[in-house]
């Protein structure tokens, strides 16, 4: 026997999990963070719930292993809610823990109640309410459905009385979930397809990130002479300076010339999700083949294959004919794109310069880069070189504000000995700024870059588009250095290049996190969306 606390503990442990992330209330995840003191799993408070699940989330990526985090009862679920939503659109396990009110009363207290199985049922795969009878069997169940595809966030609802309460510890016994088949129509047309090809693209999207996906599909380039394009999440499956690296797909303008020389398109892991919102618009066929099943209403998949990607590669491998690509020409058309990029501002430091500068000075050193939503990420995701799965972590599917610093908080807390690098517009780094003092309070080396630039600039480039007056869109005034040594965050400010290479120095020199304001010109952001996106 042991408590439930103690069971929660050991058994996210088992399954991989580095820490718990939250801000705990007064009832049962007091008990569940006093278990993982005595286990040695670190308990991370974060300023906000959002930032808990996102830096959760990015453990769960980091590692191959599920996050968690914890909540207390209702206005601590509630403020989950965006991070959750996160997890479920870009497919990370997580494990949510929130409090409740103890089971055993008997009178129905309103305050702070709200269903909170209801509030999180949209963004969620399952939930289940934990009791000393059903503990083992929900908690092996809440992991198994995490991870299975497509991954996700669980949420299990923890009664005060009920974390502390004896349990049983016994190996709990489930039925193993039914999986996507594969059609044997579908296997013809597959390889149907491949047979046929002779200038094949594959599009790598972000159910291909696993060691073993990487060295399968890394393979298929060199010896089958296919190039790849990544998505965003899939960056450094196939590295950026390999030979055939095409460069960023996101269903936009930018990557349509490859595509159009392709005649077939071969979707590994690719989810729709990651996709921006517009109709498809290529005439050759596309094949899916993953570990989930996906639909073909967005992409008319021709065929999908719902099986491992190493497995699926090396079907690939077997049924594709020679390949008609030339190494040289894919590696022209991704350096297009990239100069396609290399938009020029009106004199001030622009995006690009500031991605460029401190790529070339962090990249080498820099374990992870984290990195926000706005229009900053066109350049960062273009620019930065990345050479491994996960190693630049960004919000696709939800594209949520915010996102860079608590991942950062996430992936430093594994890895201390290199600095993290969060990458962040103003707008998003005041959503979650409070978590400066979380990375102080933990000593992270995580060096934040926040490009400057007094606007929600994404936002306002879209009412430059449609001939509207910028409004709603202005930030005012800040003092970013103030605020960042407000924290005990040591601080800098540069408005041009020599000024930013200091910084940067004098970042690399801290012992702990570091903000460097990056005073933006923003007058190229438009001619940069339109080059992406057309």
């Amino acid at each position: 026997m042991a408590t439930v606390a103690d069971l929660i503990v050991r058994i996210l442990g088992d399954a991989g999990v580095r820490a718990l992330f939250g801000v705990p209330g007064g009832g049962s995840n007091l008990d569940v963070i006093a278990a993982a003191g005595r286990a040695d799993l670190p308990f991370v408070l974060t300023a906000t719930e959002t930032a808990a699940a996102i830096a959760a989330l990015a453990q769960a990526e980091v590692a191959g292993a599920p996050g968690a985090c914890l909540t207390t009862l209702g206005p601590g679920v509630a403020s989950v809610v965006n991070g959750v939503a996160c997890a479920f659109l870009d497919r990370a396990p997580l494990v949510v823990f929130t409090d409740s009110y103890p089971a055993s009363r008997a009178v129905e207290f309103t305050h702070q109640r709200l269903d909170h199985r209801a509030l999180l049922a949209p963004v969620t795969k399952w939930s289940e309410t934990l009791t000393a009878e059903n503990a083992l069997q929900a908690l092996t169940r809440a992991l198994r459905e995490a991870t299975d595809g497509p991954p996700g966030p669980v949420h299990l609802d923890c009664p005060g009385d009920v974390a502390a309460a004896n349990t049983a510890t016994s190996d709990a016994t489930l039925t193993a979930p039914a999986r996507g088949r594969t059609s044997p129509d579908d296997h013809m047309r597959f390889e149907s397809l491949l047979a046929g090809a002779r200038r094949p693209l594959m599009i790598i999207g972000m159910g291909a990130r696993r060691p073993d996906d990487v060295l399968a599909i890394r393979r298929l380039c060199e010896g089958g002479r296919v190039p790849a394009l990544v998505t965003y999440k899939a960056k450094g499956v196939v590295a950026d300076d390999a030979p055939w690296f095409a460069g960023v797909f996101t269903n936009a303008a930018i990557e349509r010339p490859i595509v159009d020389e392709s005649d077939l398109l071969i979707a590994v892991g690719l989810d729709p999700v990651e996709l921006i919102p517009r109709p498809w618009i290529y005439r050759q066929p596309v094949v899916y083949c993953g570990g989930w099943p996906v639909e073909n209403v967005h992409v008319p998949f021709a065929a999908r294959m719902v099986t491992s990607v190493a497995a699926a590669v090396a079907s690939i491998e077997a049924a594709l004919a020679p390949s008609e690509w030339d190494r040289s020409d894919v590696r022209s058309h991704a350096e297009r794109q990239r100069k396609r990029m290399a938009v020029p501002g009106a004199g001030a430091l622009t995006a690009q310069q500031v991605v460029e500068i401190a790529a070339r000075r962090l990249a080498p050193i820099a374990r992870r880069v984290t990195v926000d939503a706005g229009a900053h990420m066109f350049p960062v995701t273009m620019f930065w070189p990345v050479s491994e799965a996960n190693q630049m972590l960004i919000s696709n599917g939800l594209s949520t504000m915010g996102f860079a610093l608590p991942a950062a908080i996430g992936a430093a807390m594994m890895e201390r000995t290199a600095p993290v690098v969060a990458l962040t517009g103003d707008g998003g780094l005041l959503m979650c700024a409070g978590e400066l003092l979380t990375a102080v309070r933990e000593r992270l080396p995580i060096i934040t870059i926040v490009f400057s630039d007094g606007s929600l600039s994404l936002i306002e480039i879209k009412q430059q588009a449609r001939n509207l007056p910028p409004a709603g869109v202005s930030l005012g005034a800040l003092d970013w250095i103030a605020l960042g040594r407000g924290f005990g965050v040591e601080a800098w400010a540069a408005a041009g290049e020599a000024e930013l290479e200091r910084a940067i120095d004098a970042a690399l020199a801290c012992r702990g996190p570091a903000l460097i304001e990056a005073r933006i010109d923003r007058s190229n952001y438009g001619a940069t969306l339109r080059a992406v996106r057309g």
